[in-house]
């Protein structure tokens, strides 16, 4: 999953967006309102973690552009302002988690985990399809034909973005999209190799090629 990080805070940054990387997502740091919106328009992400203290244009605002724009991306507002109006303000304005500084880098993780399952209309916190099956918290993944293994970050990264919409086509740039961020070089041919490591590892039947298209899983049954 891709992930824009919206903090102007460097040390809570680099602290956030070390353990997302950890974590095997892909993130895109930026430090005021302003760029975070110009990366919105230049870039589609799985969810945001937004502050309200920002400057060039504040959080509360930031969210109701996404949210005017009917962007139905997730966002996870992170602060320091403990206020009840506050926390209303922001859930009541689109926010779908409201988490107060300071806070353990696993409890973020958790409530991230937490907003995709809603998102995805799920309360299991394993991604599955009927054919493989892999949690977001060990990064172990199984299939019918191979027990439990642990999977690499972008292993991981590359499964989930498929587990998250099963039965859609994604293309490499679709996935390049969500296992590298900004800064990172991608090999002409990290798309495949991944994919290819996936299947010994899962089965070959796990991830089906789309000629000229991409790379799916079924929707199982």
């Amino acid at each position: 999953m891709r992930i824009l990080l919206v903090e102007d805070d460097p040390m809570i940054g680099e602290a956030i967006e070390g353990a997302l990387k950890d974590a095997g997502y892909a993130v895109d740091w930026v430090n005021n309102g302003l760029t975070a919106l110009s990366a919105l328009n230049a870039q589609a992400y799985d969810q945001i973690l937004l502050d309200l203290g920002l400057p060039g244009r504040d959080g509360f605002s930031v969210l109701e552009h996404i949210r005017s724009k009917d962007n139905p991306v997730p966002v996870v507002i992170i602060t320091a302002r403990d206020s009840l109006d506050d926390r209303v303000k922001g859930l009541d304005g689109g926010a779908d988690d409201y988490l107060l500084k300071p806070f353990a880098m696993a409890e973020l993780l958790a409530r991230m985990r937490a907003v995709m399952r809603r998102q995805g209309g799920t309360a299991s916190p394993v991604l599955g399809n009927g054919v493989v099956s892999l949690d977001p918290v060990s990064k172990l993944a199984g299939s019918s034909v191979a027990q439990q293994v642990q999977l690499s970050n972008r292993e991981f990264s590359l499964l989930q973005a498929l587990l998250i919409r099963p039965g859609a086509i994604l293309s490499r740039s679709d996935l390049e999209d969500r296992i590298y961020g900004w800064g990172h070089e991608v090999e002409s041919n990290a798309v495949e190799f991944l994919i290819h490591s996936l299947r010994k590892k899962l089965g070959a039947h796990v991830i089906k090629n789309v000629r000229g298209m991409g790379w799916m899983v079924s929707k199982g049954d």
